[in-house]
């Protein structure tokens, strides 16, 4: 029986990356590729690309799969990563989930052509990720959006991340960050969730916890706002309203959380 998510938390501290990682030369040349867009590249102060690809150990060879990709923002680095000799894959709702990817098909057949596309969940008729294909998986602030369907959906997802890689893969995993002592309710409406949950989830599928890194954290961000972690950037769901203080706190706090498919 697995033990209970709290446990295997306070059980770990050793997994905790002290400093950032050594960014592997390749990872730094996809975030500092041409292709990138201008809007995009001003939120690598928040979101610490080049860091959390090197943490979780991507590679340029690696079958790589990214989990609702929504409008493609680590498309532009994950496609030009594993362009020669690797293969990534762009893995969502199949009818809307991957409209974002798919115009930057449109727009820019050479970087994104080759970007295979899959539906997550899957769905009959749809392309899929083959079962036990990939090296690494990725997902960017989903876990949230998997529990508002309930804790069987989020459970079902980790389920079918789980499938898709090889044994000895990895699991990437970035969330925003609810404080261990807050009440688990908000975590249903917040856009936040416990990192005891993020956890529970993942080793229930299977995964074993291998490494924690506080590369994402922002410790401005209490997430304890009156819309959510929608108040802040980028969303400021409050619009004019104290929208500097909100500035000047940035982009959520996150975990960042490294799982591996046993062998």
């Amino acid at each position: 029986m697995n033990r209970p998510a709290c446990l295997i938390l306070l059980a770990v501290p050793m997994l905790v990356a002290a400093t950032p990682p050594r960014v592997p030369a390749p990872i730094a040349a996809a975030v500092a590729a041409s292709t990138r867009t201008p809007a995009n590249t001003a939120r690598d102060r928040y979101r610490h690309p080049a860091e959390t690809l090197a943490f979780f150990g991507v590679k340029p060879t690696d079958t790589v799969v990214e989990i609702w990709p929504s409008g493609g923002w680590y498309t532009e680095i994950l496609a030009p990563l594993t362009a020669r000799g690797g293969a990534y894959y762009a893995a969502g709702p199949w009818q809307k989930g991957l409209a974002g990817v798919r115009a930057m098909q449109a727009k820019d057949a050479a970087t994104y052509g080759p970007v295979k596309l899959a539906a997550f969940p899957p769905e009959t008729g749809a392309p899929a990720v083959p079962d036990g294909s990939a090296d690494v998986v990725l997902t960017f602030r989903n876990v949230h959006n998997w529990r508002f369907g309930g804790a069987d959906r989020a459970r079902a997802m980790f389920a079918a991340m789980y499938r898709m890689l090889k044994p000895g893969g990895t699991l990437g995993v970035v969330e925003h960050r609810l404080p261990e002592a807050r009440d688990a309710a908000a975590e249903e409406k917040s856009g936040y969730m416990k990192t005891s949950s993020v956890i529970g989830f993942a080793t229930a599928a299977g995964f074993r916890l291998a490494g924690r890194s506080e590369v994402n954290a922002n410790p401005r961000d209490t997430a304890d706002w009156p819309e959510g972690v929608w108040t802040l950037p980028p969303a400021y769901r409050l619009k004019d309203v104290d929208r500097a203080k909100y500035a000047a706190i940035g982009e959520s706090d996150r975990m960042t959380l490294k799982f591996v498919k046993p062998r």
